[in-house]
């Protein structure tokens, strides 16, 4: 089993840094024991213009069957030769994505300590793999490489050279190129994607390949075409565990959807010239009004309601001058992204005691929401019912009652600057409603009077001249919390 990555390079950027992004030493050949046999990395050519790293797995099948795996199905005899007398010490499969786990473990992490630079930059690569079973054939191949960046070569192996009338096996040898992706991203993708066009797994799969999945896959598999197959392939077809992990992908994207069908609209109306520069997300430009309004609020203890994902929490973290972080989401599964986001495991103690992830519904009062400086739902109301909305405010302006409460919703008129937004459509499908500006205002202004706040409204992003902002933003204020600034 055998494959190998090649690399270019320029004279500021040798192509041996290869060497240190893989933490293997292009001038020594090196072995690692694995679950399955013996792994060898070596460097058949090396110098600063191109470098080519290989891996190659010796399988030990019979100590594979003897721990339990690679077991033929039924009692028939050609099932127990089938045991010995099989593909996997030649095709790659989930062994040689085992391997790349165990031996390229920090370049599939993306870490490189002797040259921190580089694992985040892209560079010229050339993946080969001479024999790849593809269950689905070449164009399966095609499909699943080609959304991430790659050129793809997938040439099917006949049966028997001897006997071209036999046709072709259900093998392809595989090459991958790109100058466009950085070598833990192609890590990541033969991770996953070797053993899901081999159809099958040497191992039993447990609960936690769920989060194997969703770990590796960051970034790249909650947009991919086939994510559905990927993801029953990965999983065995596992039909439980697909199910969980298409759920939390589903999270993923009904979290990020917002802001990326936002990204995707303003990259179309900013490709005027390749020259211009390159517009700030909207998502990036409503947390920093966020985080301008809580820092001249000087609030402390702050909570995010319907933090999700966790973003505006890492970003509150990063800021000393936050000394309790809160973030509450009703999703136990977006809790748990939030979790993973911020590394809670292995946070300080120090750090760890600024911050607390809770679950809740903001459709009921909760004494633990007391005492706060502030407090967040950015993007929150318009995924409420509007029935619903009254229990949300006396929630947080009435119980919990924070000295500054910050909100920020869609502008429904900004709407039609989008192109790709068909008319009449909000923005995402989980929204209950989009405000106009002056709807927005009209709701604002009687939820401070019911509740002793002044209000503020801040645009977020272009302010359009006709139609106003994309996002428009509320800032409540109580009396004290007034007084106290102009003291």
């Amino acid at each position: 089993m055998f494959l190998t990555i090649s690399t270019t390079g320029v004279p500021e950027r040798p192509a041996t840094d290869l060497g240190f992004l893989l933490h293997k030493h292009p001038g020594k050949a090196q072995s690692f024991s694995t679950t399955c046999g013996r792994a060898h990395v070596f460097y058949p050519e090396a110098d600063a213009e191109r470098c080519t790293v290989a891996l190659l797995l010796e399988v030990d099948t019979v100590a594979l069957v003897r721990r339990g795996r690679g077991k033929g199905r039924g009692g028939a005899p050609d099932a127990a030769l089938a045991q010995y007398v099989n593909d996997r010490p030649y095709a790659a499969s989930s062994l040689l994505s085992v391997a790349l786990g165990n031996v390229f473990s920090s370049a599939l992490r993306g870490v490189c300590n002797a040259r921190p630079e580089q694992p985040g930059l892209p560079r010229p690569l050339r993946v080969e793999v001479p024999a790849l079973p593809a269950r689905g054939g070449p164009a399966l191949v095609h499909r699943l490489f080609e959304p991430l960046g790659w050129n793809v070569t997938a040439d099917p192996v006949p049966l028997d050279t001897a006997f071209p009338e036999w046709g072709d096996s259900r093998y392809v040898r595989l090459v991958l190129e790109s100058d466009t992706l950085t070598l833990a991203e192609a890590l990541r993708h033969l991770y996953v994607l070797l053993p899901v066009l081999d159809d099958a797994k040497h191992y039993w799969v447990s609960p936690d390949e769920v989060d194997k999945l969703l770990r590796v896959g960051e970034g790249w598999l909650p947009g991919h075409p086939e994510q559905r197959l990927i993801t029953s392939r990965y999983l065995t077809r596992r039909w439980s565990l697909t199910r969980q992990a298409l759920e939390r992908l589903e999270l993923l994207r009904l979290a990020e959807s917002d802001d990326s069908d936002v990204q995707e609209i303003d990259n179309a109306v900013a490709e005027e010239t390749e020259t211009e520069e390159k517009p700030t997300p909207l998502a990036v430009q409503r947390r920093d009004a966020i985080l301008a309004a809580l820092r001249g609020a000087g609030a402390a203890r702050v909570l995010d309601l319907g933090c999700g994902q966790g973003q505006l929490v890492q970003a509150l973290l990063r800021d000393p001058a936050y000394t309790e972080v809160v973030g509450l989401d009703v999703s136990m599964r977006a809790l748990t992204i939030a979790s993973r986001r911020l590394k809670l495991d292995r946070m300080g103690e120090r750090q760890a005691a600024r911050v607390k992830l809770l679950q809740g519904s903001l459709a009921y009062t909760d004494r633990r929401l007391q005492g706060y400086d502030a407090a967040v739902l950015s993007e929150v109301i318009e995924h409420v019912d509007l029935p619903r909305l009254p229990a949300l405010e006396y929630a947080v302006f009435g119980a919990a009652r924070p000295r500054t409460v910050v909100v920020t919703t869609p502008n429904v008129e900004y709407n039609v600057r989008w192109e790709t937004l068909p008319a009449g459509h909000v923005r995402h499908g989980d929204h209950r409603f989009e405000w106009t500006r002056a709807e927005f205002r009209d709701w604002a202004a009687k939820v401070a009077g019911r509740h002793g706040y002044t209000v503020e409204f801040v645009p977020v992003g272009p302010d359009d001249p006709e139609v106003g902002p994309p996002t428009q933003m509320a800032v409540f204020t109580t009396g004290t919390e007034k007084e106290a600034k102009a003291a």
